[in-house]
């Protein structure tokens, strides 16, 4: 437990600044937790990091990941992202031929499918800080998750008594998730009260719905993930915590979520 506290401190106030930083140092940082998180997709299913195939995967997730205004100047202003993606997806559908099929074409679904998880939660995180209004966002909807995070845990060991899905994740009760809610309308009205996110009292609302039950489900997608791959944690970078899609994985589901409804 000591472990546990002592890595979630220095690892949050290291993230509080880099966020607060933003710009280049926050970008890098942030492709960097990417890089590791595809990795850790990639030990999952047993695909070398260090190898071909790895190689080409983290091309392709960095293609994903690396902010809009990056293809905007520079050597790949001239390209598309859509033009890049298609080339590799050809490229990996290739490669099952190259190879004789040692690299399948089921291989190839997970890894295109995995850079996308990756990759699209990542990018929106750099794109929400990069907004006019990023750091004050950003710091929203992560206090959103982490007090939904902290009022499902303390709400779930009180009065939970229903399973929420047993199949996918034992400990999670309904009574959990309901207390989460609850305590993520709470500080995000706080948070609105002093920071003040959008004119309408209702969008603050819905939004804090949103990122509060989309966050929970991409916990479940993680979870969902380790079960089927028989693994307790999706790395061990973090002591006590385990790896950066445990620690990421409510975030970079809500994001993408968020984007679709120009919410961000």
């Amino acid at each position: 437990m000591k472990e546990r506290i002592v890595t979630g401190v220095i690892a949050g106030i290291v993230f509080i600044l880099l966020i607060v930083i933003g710009q280049l140092p926050f970008t890098i940082v942030i492709i960097g937790l990417a890089s590791i998180g595809l990795f850790e997709l990639l030990k999952m299913k047993k695909i070398a990091s260090l190898s071909i195939m790895g190689a080409i995967s983290l091309i392709f997730m960095w293609t994903i990941v690396i902010p809009n205004q990056w293809f905007e100047t520079g050597i790949l202003s001239n390209f598309s992202r859509s033009d890049l993606l298609i080339g590799f997806i050809i490229l990996f559908l290739a490669i099952t031929v190259l190879t004789k099929n040692s690299i399948t074409f089921d291989e190839v679904g997970f890894v295109i499918l995995s850079s996308a998880y990756v990759g699209l939660g990542f990018h929106f995180l750099i794109e929400t800080r990069l907004l006019e209004n990023g750091l004050s966002l950003l710091f929203f909807i992560l206090f959103l998750i982490w007090s939904t995070d902290s009022g499902a845990y303390f709400a779930g060991r009180s009065f939970g008594k229903r399973k929420l899905w047993p199949e996918i994740s034992p400990k999670k009760t309904i009574e959990g998730s309901l207390g989460g809610i609850f305590c993520a309308l709470f500080i995000g009205l706080i948070y609105h009260y002093f920071v003040p996110i959008s004119d309408s009292i209702g969008t603050v609302i819905i939004m804090i719905l949103v990122v509060s039950i989309v966050g929970q489900i991409g916990d479940l997608v993680e979870s969902a993930l380790k079960r089927h791959y028989s693994v307790k944690d999706s790395g061990n970078i973090l002591p006590g915590h385990g790896g950066i899609l445990d620690r990421f994985d409510s975030l970079i589901f809500v994001l993408p979520v968020l984007y679709l409804l120009h919410f961000i």
